[in-house]
């Protein structure tokens, strides 16, 4: 029995991982990184307190939203880790609803204007996770969190919200919406509508609207890699005999750090840091479904 022991503990912390969805991670401290930048920058230990609340906040906010998933995963989606069995409801609401105050608290700490940011992005999460499977606007709310998300991010800088901050959190809600529309038709039926897909565009108009002279080329650059990637990733979705909406989907996701790259145009060890979050965001897709 002993020897079981390990494998059982393996099976319950993955089982909390996927309920999660912690592969997203990832893309959610690339969020706190970008913003941070944008907000005139910040010392380390302010930047990491953020990114654990923000993480806290994120995971509380996955929690809640199979909490009020359930009688939809029950029947159609049977395999996620409450209607199998793995982890009671109760147990769920619990601790989905203690991460979101342990978050907001750490995240108040840091001063007026991130609290108030901070509980924007979870009361976009709260009317995400209870509507989400009923109106058709719901790509909007999940962007208002990223939205939320970023600008708290911003507002622990040394400059705060700036316009640059605002311009590019408004891009990263472009991109979130497109991608949350394409998600949206992982269920359905027939063919596909591209409109979302040119949503994904804004941070590439953005980027070509604000930086000129030297910047322009690094600019051009990290846009490339963007469309290039963006392409990739709609490839299995709308150019291939065999629709897999959920690789596109997982890899829309991981693109959020490319998104964040572009909008700080980051060079060497920033650069770095954006490519290291970017690769253990598809690391992570390996294992946990971003889904």
């Amino acid at each position: 029995m002993l020897s079981n022991a390990p494998n059982g503990r393996n099976d319950v912390l993955r089982n909390w991982l996927v309920l999660g969805r912690v592969s997203n991670l990832p893309t959610v401290w690339s969020n706190c990184l970008a913003g941070c930048v944008l907000g005139g920058g910040a010392p380390f230990e302010r930047l990491l307190w953020f990114s654990i609340a923000a993480t806290l906040l994120y995971v509380g906010g996955m929690f809640l939203n199979d909490a009020f998933d359930i009688e939809f995963d029950r029947q159609h989606r049977k395999e996620r880790p409450i209607p199998a069995g793995k982890i009671g409801l109760h147990t769920v609401w619990t601790a989905g609803i203690a991460a979101l105050a342990v978050g907001f608290v750490m995240a108040a700490a840091l001063g007026r204007s991130t609290a108030v940011l901070s509980l924007l992005l979870i009361i976009s999460i709260l009317v995400y996770d209870a509507v989400h499977k009923v109106v058709l606007f719901s790509p909007v709310l999940m962007a208002l969190c990223r939205f939320f998300l970023f600008l708290g991010a911003a507002s622990i800088g040394m400059e705060g919200v700036t316009g640059e901050s605002v311009w590019a959190a408004l891009v990263l809600a472009t991109y979130v919406v497109g991608l949350s529309y394409v998600a949206r038709s992982e269920s359905t039926r027939g063919a596909l509508k591209y409109w979302p897909c040119y949503l994904m565009a804004g941070p590439l108009v953005l980027a070509w609207l604000m930086n000129k002279g030297s910047y322009k080329s690094t600019s051009l650059a990290l846009s490339l890699v963007l469309v290039v990637w963006v392409i990739r990733c709609l490839r299995t979705t709308f150019w291939s005999s065999e629709k897999n909406i959920g690789r596109t989907v997982s890899g829309l996701l991981a693109g959020i750090v490319l998104v964040d790259l572009l909008a700080t145009l980051g060079g060497n060890s920033l650069g770095i840091a954006f490519l290291a979050l970017f690769l253990l965001s598809l690391f992570f897709q390996r294992s946990i479904p971003a889904t």
